[in-house]
């Protein structure tokens, strides 16, 4: 009998273990240990307190490291473990091609097709545990950086990982965010130090260059962590290469083109308070680039230096049997010639041979798709590849045939590309093709501006601790970042560098509106723009409309009479808070579902302390735009009546699984010519907007961390 107990008890045991074992499988939030110091391999023990096992079958290992699998795996018991089913592995020889330790680029084409590959088979697992068996089973065969974007792109998109954590990009990857110097030192502070004891390591402000290149003046801008994430995360979320399901999405050719507008505006408005000319763009691909660039990181997976550009290199033909790439400028300026011939004729091509008008509807976004160009261009082999193999061009300039055996430079990464000045002229050109397309349009008329009924009397700013109003005010802010999941094969625990960047003071704005009708719904739209060019002359109405980067736009509720309304500057619909920028992980859901999957999707967004530009000391000349257009008209209707949550930067990354939330042209009421008559920002006024002039007031103070404990344990990114 006792014996019979004892039987029934073990099989208890063993149908509980199982269910266990089941269950760590099935949590969602075990993902994130697939990224988890992306080098090491996979059955090393995970997590801050390496408290977190994969048991993976022996065949996944390769076969020199099984013995060392078993042996740690074995050593970890008391861990928690993910038991990895075998399954039926996927053929993934062609992105097996990329060497484990080459650099990965989405604008080579060779790469592109091995990214898209690997999407396809990692959407394509049946079940949840067949996908995290095929990510474990990857992850050991395919060269990290692809690994982990491939692994993101499918936790994105699959229906059974929206609760899934997908771990900030720069905890995974440091090196293409940091000082390459700072890594020897974090790993020292890792060996030698105990966890709580090790110090931040400070990175300069001015690491890359001094100010005798004038181009450094702007390097917080193009160097910044938060902006450099923001672009490798709209990126993400809208994928140039992959299976349609991935890249078709609402209106993202146009957001293609917003998006980049809207940083070569930011970047214009750094430089005027910076005393530097606004971007030039690159035009004549056959004379010399005269920015050079060094940007000081280390590649931690290929053990190399990131190539530098120097001053005066010159744009040649590409001919690179390693990525299997050739091609030569001229073709670049037949697809350049060909966009501007269809641009002006008014309709594109497609491959079947139809002609497609590009109206004011859907033109910018048909422009935007066959200019990136997207999977989803009308016809690639006419109008080509222009904006991605520029990048190339550019990013294999020092070494184009391969013969001193370098690999592409930070233009090759839409991770590291926006630290280097060319990617704004190049960047400013583009927008420029745009611009051309946008000049083609008829101007809006007063009828299409105004919102009878609807009058702004007032608009402010009130800005925390300021003497007045209308004033904003800027400063170096110092924050501490966690490196330690990107240190492979260093001691666990935190490792932080302190970092210096651009923040401003809290502000709100209070805006008067009267209505003299019904109570109705309205778009509070609010813009920014420098008031005065680098030498101080005031700008033209039809220069300044390129300048006017959006800074709010939401929705009220209008009651007849006098309204007033407060709008806090951290409610901003472009904007992110840093808390996000620089997230814990354990700061994520941890409940599957959509909330976690919102919350990847609401990190991206514009970093909340890049919101207001810079300024000067003596205080930069601006003028904020406020208007309210007719909700009526603005409204988009949705394909579920599900809410998102995750509202956070919908102004650049549109809003987790809906339509982009604004039926107007990206960029209204400034993306189009002004109607005659209207030669200055007072004059193209109607009733529903203002004009409020402002100062943007910068302090050279630089302040320090608050309470390190709770500062380091809010914004470490684990």
């Amino acid at each position: 009998m006792e014996t019979m107990r004892v039987l029934v008890l073990l099989a208890w045991a063993a149908v509980l273990v199982a269910a266990q074992r089941r269950d760590e499988i099935s949590n969602r939030g075990n993902l994130q240990y697939l990224f988890d110091r992306p080098v090491e391999p996979i059955y090393y023990a995970k997590g801050e307190n390496e408290d977190v096992i994969f048991r993976v079958p022996d065949d996944y290992v390769p076969r020199r490291y099984q013995s060392k699998a078993n042996e740690l795996t074995n050593r970890f018991g008391d861990s928690t473990q993910i038991n990895v089913p075998r399954i039926n592995v996927p053929d993934i020889s062609l992105p097996m091609q990329l060497g484990r330790r080459d650099q990965f680029s989405l604008f080579i084409p060779y790469h592109r097709r091995m990214a898209r590959r690997l999407v396809e088979i990692l959407l394509g697992m049946r079940s949840y545990e067949d996908f995290v068996s095929a990510g474990v089973f990857c992850r050991e065969r395919i060269n990290p950086f692809l690994f982990s974007y491939a692994m993101s792109i499918a936790i994105l998109h699959r229906n059974d990982t929206q609760g899934a954590q997908l771990p900030l990009f720069a905890s995974r990857f440091p090196e293409k965010f940091f000082d390459g110097s700072i890594f020897s030192k974090a790993r020292e502070e890792a060996n030698l130090v105990n966890t709580g004891e090790r110090i931040p390591l400070e990175i300069p402000l001015d690491y890359t260059a001094t100010n005798l290149e004038p181009e450094h003046r702007v390097a917080y801008f193009r160097e910044d962590v938060g902006i450099n994430l923001c672009h490798w995360h709209w990126h993400l979320v809208y994928p140039f290469s992959g299976p349609p399901a991935v890249v078709r999405k609402d209106r993202r050719g146009e957001l293609f083109y917003y998006f980049h507008q809207q940083i070569i505006a930011r970047y214009n408005f750094e430089r005027f308070s910076n005393r530097l000319g606004r971007v030039q763009r690159l035009l004549n691909w056959r004379d010399p680039i005269e920015e050079g660039y060094f940007p000081k990181l280390d590649s931690l997976v290929s053990s190399r230096v990131w190539p530098p550009r120097h001053a005066g290199a010159k744009l040649s033909d590409i001919n690179r049997e390693d990525m299997q790439i050739t091609f030569d400028i001229q073709d670049l300026e037949r697809w350049r010639d060909r966009i501007y011939e269809a641009i002006h004729s008014g309709r594109v091509q497609a491959e079947n041979g139809q002609s497609m008008q590009l109206d004011a509807r859907a033109g910018i976004d048909i422009l935007g798709n066959m200019i990136e160009a997207s999977a989803i261009s009308v016809n690639p082999n006419l109008y080509g590849d222009m904006h991605n193999l520029g990048h190339v061009a550019i990013a294999l300039c020092h070494d184009p045939d391969h013969r001193h055996l370098e690999t592409f430079s930070v233009m090759g990464d839409s991770t590291t590309a926006m630290r280097d000045p060319v990617f704004y002229r190049w960047h400013a050109m583009i927008d420029d093709i745009f611009q051309e397309h946008k000049r083609t349009l008829a101007p809006y008329t007063v009828q299409e501006l105004a919102f009878d009924g609807i009058q702004v009397t007032g608009a402010e700013v009130q800005t925390d601790g300021a003497r007045g109003s209308n004033e904003f005010n800027t400063f170096w802010q110092q924050s501490d970042i966690d490196l330690s999941r990107g240190l492979d094969f260093a001691p666990r625990g935190s490792v932080f560098v302190r970092i210096t960047h651009l923040q401003h003071s809290p502000f709100s704005y209070r805006i008067q509106v009267q209505n003299s009708g019904a109570a109705r719904t309205g778009t509070v739209r609010i813009f920014m723009a420098p008031r005065f060019d680098e030498r101080g002359t005031p700008l033209t109405f039809r220069e300044q409309r390129l300048f006017f980067i959006e800074m709010d736009k939401f929705q009220f509720n209008f009651q007849p009479g006098a309204n007033t309304i407060q709008r806090l500057s951290t409610q901003s619909s472009l904007t992110i808070p840093y808390e996000r920028t620089f997230r814990d992980l354990n700061t994520i859901p941890t409940e599957a579902g959509d909330a976690q999957d919102q919350f990847n999707y609401c990190g991206c967004g514009w970093p909340q302390h890049m919101l207001v530009p810079k300024g000067s000391q003596e205080g930069l000349q601006a003028d904020l735009f406020v208007m309210v257009s007719n909700f009526a008209d603005d409204r988009v209707d949705q394909p579920t009546a599900a809410q998102s949550t995750c509202t956070a930067g919908h102004s650049y990354c549109g809003i987790f699984r809906q339509n982009f939330p604004d039926r107007r042209p990206m960029g209204y009421p400034f993306d189009r010519n002004p109607r005659q008559g209207a030669t200055t920002l007072n004059q193209f006024l109607t009733p529903n907007m203002i004009v409020t002039p402002v100062t943007i007031r910068f302090s050279e103070q630089i302040r320090q961390p608050g309470n390190s404990t709770v500062r380091r344990t809010r914004f470490a990114m684990k």
